[in-house]
């Protein structure tokens, strides 16, 4: 036969036999032959049971609940213990005197002596209440058996039977005893019940306070699940990696429960303040934020930490988990359309700190600087405090938008000056717009003194429609901090020079110097600066500048040294982190420093949610402040808006502090000033000017003069005709 023929038949001497059926009697494992011993196939059996995922489960499942019982009567007996010994307050002067607070060490321990006073005085009136007890029970006794046989004698007379003397006395006792059955009866369920309600009470405390192994409890899938309970901050602090702090901890006698205050619910989140021993400093706690938070079970950003008043001591607030990605309501300006605002005595909403409560904020003759990275929401946040104090028809506005993409679009027909663009041109006009405010500053100046001469209260002169607030608004300010626009002149002889720069950071820098100004004095007569930037640095942000501000709040930034510019050093220092917020993801959020916000005593800084208001949103708001204001024509540049010129107020700033100058110097000074109102004038157009009030130049020593008391009685009668009018 060929090789390659197939044969059709089976070959009885090399075809195998047909394999057995595979039975758990001859079921072989691998690597074996034959058929498997029963022992053996009743061990893998068992093995497979017991190893068995569910068999595993149900044993921690056992484990579990019985060390909760376990570890519940523990907890239970430790604290009945501690309810009954001055255990807790021994604890808690150990804790103190660790802490070195030796008056809060004494409070404690007169609490315990005052606790062992209370319970000799206890245990004393129980001893001598035994006798008393058992007398009144005696005599409760006899008292009930003679009324009982009064009344059996009562029944025995009017039945004529003496056995009734004691029917009353045999019923209580018939009662009795069906009391005791039904106690017997029911003694063996109500013992169950109670010993079942004990030991559920005892699994609860066990439960609570997780005395169960790690192994034995059920795994977590969500950060949910761990809550923020003292132990768990304890562990948290002694983890951070900080020696000393890990040493005192151990050393304890009340396992460091002495180093923290009561946990608190606030907001959507607790709040717990931690005293560190001696030896460890606040700073040491507050760089390892991040560590400390992971140790919390959150995020970074779910914990904020900052320095209450009391020394050595770290205020913690730890947000449950998820909470801060949840968003806010909307603004109570679009939830309550007949909302007002009044710049002097209200706050403007703004949103919401950690807490959950309202931050308000007082724009009262504050200067404002809001700080972040680009698209953060800066513009936002500042615009959302302008619209509010837009609904004010005693507030001017003068804007400058140097980002120019409509932003502030709805302010057309609210604010006077309203300048949008980023170019040079643009930020010359924003720098002449601020001059006009240091020139109306200057004017205001010279008026207050005028009517504070005349014995006119401070209250009365900014109640005065002459000092409404005026509010300088420049958005991006970086803008007009780097630009390179400089003023250029011909001399007589036809040169072309160039004088100070209108834009930049330095000292010769027009915009710059007329925000220092505003900042030095406009705040006393209602002239106030608002200033939106982005990356704070002392390039886009003179350092002079930042801190003339009273408000200063600044959205997520990228570094520790930008929010030190942002927000300043001890406001960093005392745990203010903008630049540990969310980039994308925490828009809105502000830290805010500052005496515009209502803080908690001793915190320099809150960090607040602020309510984002859309441009639709803001447009609707816009126009119930146009309707309030009955039309304000608004310019495009400061050049378009000329000065209303009051002649007197003019030349009370000119003669400043002097009692009386020469015309002719006045008349200079004026014309150097304001040269587009008084480059021309003539000795008689001064006169005439002043002639109406009373107030021209006269002779004195053989020269004209102007005299600043007649000058300063003719400003205070127009003045005292405006107040009788209103």
């Amino acid at each position: 036969m060929s090789e390659n023929v197939i044969p059709l038949f089976k070959n009885p001497e090399t075809t195998p036999p047909p394999a057995a059926p595979n039975t758990p009697e001859t079921a072989d494992a691998p690597g074996e032959s034959g058929p498997v011993p029963l022992w053996v196939r009743s061990g893998r059996a068992v093995r497979g049971a017991v190893t068995h995922e569910r068999t595993r489960a149900g044993a921690r499942a056992a484990v579990r609940h019985s060390l909760y019982v376990v570890g519940g009567a523990g907890v239970v007996a430790r604290r009945t213990w501690q309810g009954r010994t001055v255990a807790v307050h021994h604890q808690m002067r150990a804790a103190a005197v660790a802490a070195g607070n030796q008056e809060l060490a004494a409070e404690w321990q007169e609490k315990a002596d005052r606790f062992r006073t209370d319970r000799h005085r206890r245990r004393m009136d129980l001893i001598s209440g035994v006798p008393q007890m058992a007398k009144s029970a005696a005599i409760g006794t006899a008292g009930t058996e003679g009324a009982l046989l009064l009344l059996g004698a009562c029944m025995a007379i009017h039945d004529s039977d003496v056995h009734d003397v004691i029917a009353p006395t045999l019923a209580a006792v018939d009662a009795v005893r069906a009391v005791c059955w039904f106690v017997g009866v029911a003694w063996g369920p109500a013992l169950a019940l109670a010993l079942l309600a004990g030991l559920s009470h005892l699994w609860r405390a066990g439960q609570q306070q997780q005395t169960a192994p790690a192994w034995a409890r059920p795994t977590t899938s969500g950060m949910d699940d761990v809550p923020v309970t003292p132990s768990v901050v304890i562990k948290a602090l002694a983890d951070l990696g900080i020696s000393p702090l890990r040493k005192a901890i151990k050393e304890m006698a009340d396992g460091a429960a002495g180093m923290l205050g009561p946990i608190t619910l606030a907001g959507c989140g607790v709040e717990v303040d931690v005293t560190l021993p001696s030896g460890v400093s606040t700073e040491e706690v507050l760089n390892k934020r991040r560590k400390l938070a992971e140790n919390l079970s959150r995020h970074e950003h779910e914990l904020h930490m900052t320095l209450p008043p009391a020394p050595r001591t770290v205020r913690m607030w730890i947000a449950d988990s998820g909470a801060l990605d949840q968003p806010i309501g909307p603004s109570p300006l679009l939830t309550d359309p007949d909302a007002t605002a009044d710049m002097h005595r209200g706050r403007a909403p703004w949103g919401v700190d950690l807490r959950g409560d309202a931050v308000l904020v007082s724009l009262w003759q504050k200067h404002m600087l809001i700080t972040g990275l680009s698209n953060q929401g800066k513009t936002a946040s500042l615009r959302a405090l302008a619209l509010w104090l837009a609904l004010d028809v005693r507030v001017e506005f003068r804007i400058a938008d140097l980002k120019g993409v409509g932003d502030w679009q709805m302010f057309d027909g609210i604010a006077t000056v309203l300048i949008q663009g980023p170019t040079d041109d643009h930020v010359i006009e924003a720098t002449e717009m601020i001059e006009e405010g240091v020139a109306e500053m200057a004017d205001r100046i010279a008026l207050m003194r005028a009517l504070t001469a005349k014995g006119w209260s401070q209250d009365k002169i900014l109640a005065d429609r002459r000092f409404n607030p005026l509010v300088l608004v420049v958005d991006e300010a970086q803008v007009a901090y780097g630009s390179g626009a400089q003023e250029t002149f011909v001399t007589e002889k036809g040169a072309v020079r160039k004088g100070a720069p209108f834009g930049g950071s330095k000292a010769d820098s027009r915009y710059f110097q007329a925000v220092k100004k505003i900042h030095d004095q406009g705040r006393a007569v209602n002239v106030t600066t608002w200033e939106g930037t982005q990356d704070p640095t002392n390039e886009n942000l003179p350092k002079r500048s930042r801190e003339g501000n009273h408000i200063r709040a600044s959205l997520v930034l990228g570094t520790e040294s930008q929010a030190r510019m942002a927000v300043g050093d001890s406001a960093v220092d005392a745990g203010a982190a903008p630049h540990k917020l969310r980039q994308g993801l925490d828009k809105g959020t502000l830290v805010v420093a500052g005496d515009g916000v209502k803080l908690a005593p001793g915190q320099p800084s809150v960090t607040a949610r602020t309510h984002y208001i859309g441009p639709e949103d803001a447009e609707t708001i816009a126009e119930r402040a146009k309707a309030l204001r009955a039309g304000v024509k608004t310019s495009a540049g400061a050049e378009s808006a000329p000065r209303e010129v009051d002649h007197l107020a003019d030349v009370a700033a000119v003669l400043g502090s002097e009692e009386r100058m020469k015309s002719d110097e006045v008349r200079q000074h004026l014309a150097q000033r304001w040269p587009e109102v008084y480059k021309s004038w003539s000795a008689s157009d001064l006169v005439q000017a002043l002639k109406p009030f009373g107030a021209e130049p006269r002779k004195y020593n053989g020269n004209q003069m102007i005299s600043r008391a007649r000058l300063f009685a003719a400003i205070e009668s127009p003045a005292d005709e405006t107040e009788n009018a209103g």
